[in-house]
């Protein structure tokens, strides 16, 4: 068995590029277009799909997940108020594109009739040997090495998506991210790969016993950036841009940017009619409180009473010259030791009613 993090040959993800162009640069032409052949010289894989093929199919997709972002009731909220449903609809659209993207995937992974997409019970478990064999050892010296997935585990590692490449006997454990932009350099995207490392050395084991007997040889784990910042194979890292290669299927990814723009402008279309609704009962309120015109005059509130300037704050605050206050030598003729106190310490009770 072969485990590694995906890898692309020098030149390829340019290429994926001019292809991906090329699609979009028929679409002036209507949809018609998308019959022309593209150049045998930017073909890299024997698959091909077009977004007028799964156009219908993609739009559902991104009709269901407004739908669901629309539908969420937000939790009335102090702080927030009016906003409260804009900012219920910015959390529900961070996790509705990642299983867009999931479902995406899946659809357009059926060009290449050799992929199998696994997307339920993908609950990997965590083997212990595995784990302190990733965290112990460089991956690279680990090749060939496959576990027991029955052996003791310590918790479990859920996929996104699994994908099976029939005819050459190649797994792929994909993580879909919408963007990798909030990992930063968190601690976060490391434990990520040692996860998926460590479920690739049981995935073996576990599709030929929870799969039809489904046997392979090769593991590759890869993160998908959906935002599609720079790639790093060397450590698993994978623009969404360069998803052909991970499917074997010519224009995945073109049709991922198309997928991607247009659920961009039904959320933005959704975050302002909201808003609008939000500034509409701020309006509301305003005016039954105060004249606009009165807001206005007076901008600024004092918190303090009467306003004041720094230097008169200060002056007001300043202790006298001469009271002692904050000089540690008041202590120097204390020669008594402070009694021993017993100290309660516990978790935090009501005070006894009298």
């Amino acid at each position: 068995m072969t485990t590694f993090t995906s890898m692309t040959p020098t030149g390829e993800v340019l290429r994926s590029t001019v292809a991906a162009a090329s699609v979009f640069s028929h679409r002036s032409f209507g949809i018609d277009a998308y019959s022309i052949g593209e150049p045998a010289a930017l073909r890299r894989h024997p698959h091909i799909v077009r977004f007028a093929e799964v156009e219908a199919d993609l739009d559902l997709l991104i009709d269901r997940a407004i739908a669901a972002i629309a539908d969420g009731e937000p939790i009335e909220d102090e702080i927030l108020g009016h906003y409260v449903h804009i900012a219920s609809l910015v959390r529900a659209v961070s996790f509705r594109e990642g299983k867009l993207l999931e479902q995406a995937v899946e659809r357009l992974a059926k060009a290449n009739p050799n992929i199998v997409v696994l997307t339920q019970s993908l609950k990997l478990p965590l083997v212990k040997a595995a784990l302190e064999a990733v965290s112990g050892n460089d991956w690279s010296s680990l090749d060939g090495v496959k576990l027991d997935c029955e052996a003791p585990a310590k918790g479990s590692y859920t996929p996104d998506l699994i994908l099976v490449n029939r005819t050459k006997h190649l797994a792929y454990i994909l993580d879909l991210k919408r963007s990798l932009a909030s990992y930063g350099d968190t601690s976060r995207l490391e434990e990520l790969k040692m996860k998926m490392m460590a479920s690739a050395m049981v995935l073996p084991d576990w599709l030929y016993k929870n799969h039809k007997r489904l046997m392979i040889d090769t593991v590759e784990v890869a993160i998908v950036d959906g935002a599609s910042r720079p790639s790093d194979h060397a450590s698993g890292i994978w623009a969404l841009s360069e998803i052909d290669d991970l499917l074997e299927i010519d224009g995945v990814a073109a049709c991922m940017a198309e997928l991607r723009l247009r659920f961009g402008r039904r959320v933005q279309q959704l975050l302002e009619a909201e808003a609008h609704k939000a500034l509409g009962v701020v309006a509301m309120a305003i005016s039954h409180t105060a004249p606009a015109a009165a807001i206005v005059a007076n901008p600024l509130i004092a918190l303090n009473g009467p306003a004041r300037t720094y230097e008169e704050e200060r002056a007001m605050a300043a202790p006298d010259e001469d009271d002692g206050h904050g000089d540690l030598g008041c202590f120097d003729d204390q020669d008594e030791e402070p009694e021993p106190a017993r100290i309660r310490v516990g978790f935090a009770r009501r005070p006894p009613r009298h």
